[in-house]
């Protein structure tokens, strides 16, 4: 899967990073690849579903694909 980021400097040193796609996945380091590991790991978490969250009825099939 690939996704835009944008890395920006920050203010008070360091980098901001942001997924536009992503709705509030966004992270921050003091170094660039700091920040880009850093979004990384968000974005997996933001990807990754909340088991309270999934609600299935018996005749439902759960798959995984890769993107």
């Amino acid at each position: 899967m690939k996704l835009k980021i944008v890395l920006e400097p920050s203010e008070e040193d360091g980098y901001t990073v942001y997924v536009p796609s992503l709705p509030g996945c966004i992270s921050e380091g003091d170094t660039r690849e700091e920040a880009l590991t850093n979004i990384k790991e968000a974005i997996e978490l933001y990807l990754e579903p909340v088991e309270d969250d999934l609600n299935y009825t018996p005749d439902v099939e759960i798959l995984e694909i890769a993107i």
